[in-house]
């Protein structure tokens, strides 16, 4: 009985990327289309932008200016740039390291007699 083998790519742990967006970046630039193809029904059929329709401007022309954009915006960073920045933006902020804390109510750090103690290892009560 002989053993089957089968062959193994080494490329793996590669990302899949087309014109050099990642996948989250592609659904980006599918939402804003679908967004924009929202908005297109309520614009007014007089409304031109360089000689064309503004409702197909906002359909077919911004989604498309959309991916030469992103590719600008995410030369020469990581990858994963976009939905880190996206995440940075719903995440909670801690804005300075040396505002007071509003639940503390006593010092942290106690100097008796020379010497500098950190409270949470003395036993004061």
């Amino acid at each position: 009985m002989s053993l089957d083998m089968t062959p193994v790519h080494r490329n793996l742990h590669t990302k899949v990327s087309f014109l050099g967006l990642e996948f989250e970046d592609l659904i980006l630039v599918l939402a804003l289309a679908a967004l924009m193809n929202l908005l297109a029904h309520f614009v007014g059929d007089n409304s031109r932008v360089f000689g064309m329709p503004l409702n197909v401007f906002m359909e077919f022309v911004v989604p498309a200016l959309a991916v030469p954009f992103l590719i600008l915006f995410k030369y020469g960073r990581p990858r994963g740039y976009l939905t880190d920045l996206v995440r940075s933006f719903f995440s909670p902020r801690a804005w300075c390291a040396l505002e007071r804390d509003s639940e503390l109510t006593h010092s942290y750090v106690v100097e008796e007699e020379g010497q500098i103690y950190a409270s949470a290892y003395r036993n004061e009560d």
